[in-house]
């Protein structure tokens, strides 16, 4: 075979096969490697691509099934590798076809017409097929796109498809898909704005900032839906909007400057069409993106030649977090663009925009929204949905009513979406009690009173403020930027503060959320409710209280004995019940609007029983303890509570009560045994003789009950009489408890 010279291009696909049948451990270089090495080359691909978009990955598919088969050589060591029979036949063909015509040097287009020549080759087989039998065609494309490659490489650049719409896979064009999204509703200063930026000389590029949610894509679309309809001045008439996708761009790059040609590609196909916006969404990636190593360039670098210029206009979005985190860091790419802030809209503005989507989801999921319905969704996600931003959390709570109501019907079989329906789904969302968030049902709320006092003895005047301030704040009497109650409860031990948080949230109806701040009594363990500081052991963990009221946001917050802890867990308390907003360590916000905040303290109570002691007029108990509180916490966390709440001491009435509840629980259990307990009068008063001091309160009955009765009640449950159940008397003898 004579020696002829190769283009290095052919050069590249003969190597590159050889380098893949040894990978693989193949004996033979076969013409399906050679196959394989020209699916590598930019060109070809092109050529088949042009043909047929989907028989080229297909080929890719099959080619590498058709190797992974092949038989591989045993063991590790290096063998002899040989270029099988059909391979010599190709490469006589090639060199044939190069003497037989004007040719000075061996290259790809003849390699390839070579293997289209030979006779029951699979990788003939599989390239016919990816091209539909147009072989002609084929060879033309792949004659034109080498002879442009090896152009601009004789130029000193690199080669490039033939084909200017190849660029055009690697976008989506928003001006065909605007029918597909919601139409934009308000936002008209914003989209002024992003015109006018747009129709600058220099710098024409809108930077959208604002949260995740708030409708930064929706003004994309918007403004190509004014392009479309012609609503646009005339530097914009005409134009088109590409969505750049960086994922998509990264997709496949296996080679150092795959990702930059692809950019490369996409800009100047965008350049030669003219009058072209690029949209790029999480415009924060750029920086980063297809950096491979120290010293190399990204795509933020790669795209600052073509803002620069000014003839293609960029429009990014990005979140205020990652423009500080991310973006800033690149200045060259921040003073190209012009920032515009999207803020959140209001209640009213998202009604209206819901208004203005409202048919076509009545459409979509075959369901009718009442315009209440609408005003309530929105007043409710706006109220209750504390991590995310209007429109799209009003919008997403819309979207799933309708949902339900298509798939459940009413029983009356309307489709009708109404309030209740809300309320339910929002409080599957949101862990909000869902007869908290009707305005209509306030029959629980009214008799709120009875049920806590029917649990809580001798503190009237107490439960009477707890319920108020609940009641206040449902009749919308409150700041809505507040918790619903702020609440110090003061008093000696035992005397019930901590039972009355238990059960204001049993009959509530939500969870209670309990801290010991005996467990932040150090300058550091108060810094674990809102997060380690960065670089402290425990900032990945996140703040204990604010992840609490993330998880529970309707919830009875009870702090205990809050006097005990260090004195900086005040300063972290003011921004809660002034403003209803605790920040972590990381940022991130919790909302305490729909918190009950109870703290409890002794403070005081030790000189609640010297209040009337001297030859002086007598001071009331609660005056004095509220005398040593103004000493103990600072005038401004005093004046942020919604009530002071002053606990009786405990008298020997409220004493009474209290053992008739705690004996009435006891007798709940041994319910379960089959076993009735009679306590006489004499067993009732000798309990509450040994159980009742004004020092200790409830607790001390609490230690009678189990340390004299119930030992009695266990040895004869357990080894006597009441084995099976049965009826037991307890009584005094002796001036002891016994039973009968």
């Amino acid at each position: 075979m004579p020696t002829l010279e190769h283009s290095d291009n052919a050069n590249l696909v003969l190597s590159d096969a050889v380098q893949q049948s040894r990978s693989r451990r193949h004996e033979f270089v076969t013409p399906e490697h050679i196959l394989a090495a020209f699916l590598r080359q930019e060109a070809f691909a092109e050529a088949v691509r042009y043909l047929n978009p989907d028989g080229l990955e297909r080929l890719r598919k099959d080619v590498d099934a058709f190797l992974a088969s092949m038989e591989c050589v045993p063991g590790k060591g290096n063998y002899e590798l040989t270029p099988s029979a059909q391979t010599d036949e190709l490469m006589t063909i090639a060199y044939n076809q190069v003497l037989s015509s004007s040719a000075q040097q061996l290259d790809v287009p003849h390699l390839v017409k070579a293997l289209l020549s030979l006779d029951e080759s699979q990788a003939r087989y599989m390239l016919e097929k990816a091209v539909d039998g147009e072989v002609e065609e084929l060879m033309t494309e792949v004659i034109g796109q080498y002879e442009d490659a090896n152009a601009a490489m004789a130029e000193g650049g690199e080669g490039e498809p033939r084909h200017e719409e190849a660029w055009r896979t690697q976008v989506v064009c928003l001006n065909d898909t605007v029918a597909n999204h919601n139409p934009l509703i308000g936002r008209e200063a914003e989209l002024e704005r992003t015109i006018q930026v747009l129709c600058r000389k220099d710098k024409n590029n809108p930077l959208h900032v604002g949260e995740a949610g708030v409708g930064k894509t929706a003004l994309v679309y918007g403004l190509a839906a004014r392009i479309v309809a012609g609503d646009v001045p005339e530097r914009l008439q005409g134009s088109r909007i590409y969505q750049l996708d960086l994922g998509t761009l990264l997709a496949g790059t296996q080679f150092r400057g795959d990702f930059e040609k692809r950019i490369k590609s996409i800009m100047d196909g965008v350049r030669r069409e003219g009058n072209a916006i690029i949209y790029i969404d999480e415009i924060h990636n750029l920086v980063g993106a297809g950096r491979t190593g120290e010293g190399s360039m990204d795509a933020s670098n790669m795209l600052k030649p073509y803002l620069e210029a000014g003839d293609i206009r960029f429009i990014g979005s990005t979140t205020y977090e990652e423009l500080n985190r991310y973006l800033s860091r690149s200045k060259g790419i921040v003073r190209r663009f012009q920032q515009i802030d999207i803020d959140e809209p209001s209640v009213e503005e998202t009604v209206k925009i819901i208004q203005g989507l409202q048919k076509k989801y009545e459409e979509f999921h075959h369901v009718e929204y009442p315009a209440e319905v609408i005003e309530y969704a929105v007043a409710a996600s706006a109220k209750y949905v504390n991590d995310r931003f209007l429109p799209d959390k009003a919008i997403d709570l819309i979207d799933e009513a309708g949902a339900y109501r298509e798939l459940h019907p009413a029983e009356d079989g309307s489709r009708m979406v109404d309030k209740a329906l809300i309320s339910d789904i929002l409080a599957k969302v949101c862990k909000v009690d869902a007869m908290a968030m009707k305005d209509d049902d306030n029959a629980a709320l009214e008799t709120l009173y009875e049920r806590v006092g029917a649990s809580i003895y001798g503190q009237d005047e107490a439960v009477r403020q707890v319920v108020e301030a609940v009641q206040m704040s449902k009749a919308g009497l409150l700041d809505d930027d507040k918790p619903l109650a702020s609440l110090l409860f003061v008093g000696p031990t035992g005397v019930g503060k901590t039972e009355v948080a238990r059960v204001l949230a049993r009959e509530m109806g939500i969870a209670l959320v309990r801290f010991d701040m005996s467990e932040y009594t150090e300058k550091h363990t108060v810094a674990k409710l809102i997060g380690s500081p960065a670089g402290y052991v425990g900032y990945e963990d996140g703040g204990l209280l604010t992840d609490a009221i993330r998880k529970t946001p309707n919830c009875v917050l009870l702090l205990d004995e809050i006097e005990k802890a260090h004195s900086d867990i005040y300063n972290i308390l003011l921004q809660v019940m002034d403003y209803a907003r605790l920040t972590d360590n990381k940022g991130r916000k919790a909302d305490f609007r729909n918190v009950v905040l109870i703290m409890t303290s002794n403070a005081g109570a030790q000189y609640a029983s010297q209040a009337s002691v001297g030859f002086g007029a007598r001071v009331p108990a609660g005056e004095a303890m509220m005398r040593q509180v103004k000493r103990t916490f600072k005038p401004e966390f005093i004046n942020r509570l919604s009530a002071t709440v002053v606990f009786n001491d405990m008298d020997r009435t409220m004493a009474g009560m209290i053992l008739d509840k705690k004996l009435r629980e006891l007798q709940g259990r041994l319910d379960n045994r089959h076993v009735v307990m009679t306590l006489s009068d004499a067993a009732r008063e000798w309990l509450l003789e040994k159980g009742f001091t004004r020092e200790y309160g409830a607790r001390e009955l609490d230690r009678v009950i189990a340390h004299d009765l119930k030992p009695m009640l266990m040895r004869e449950i357990l080894f006597g009489h009441l084995k099976d159940g049965g009826a037991v008397t307890v009584d005094v003898k002796d001036s002891k408890l016994m039973i009968s």
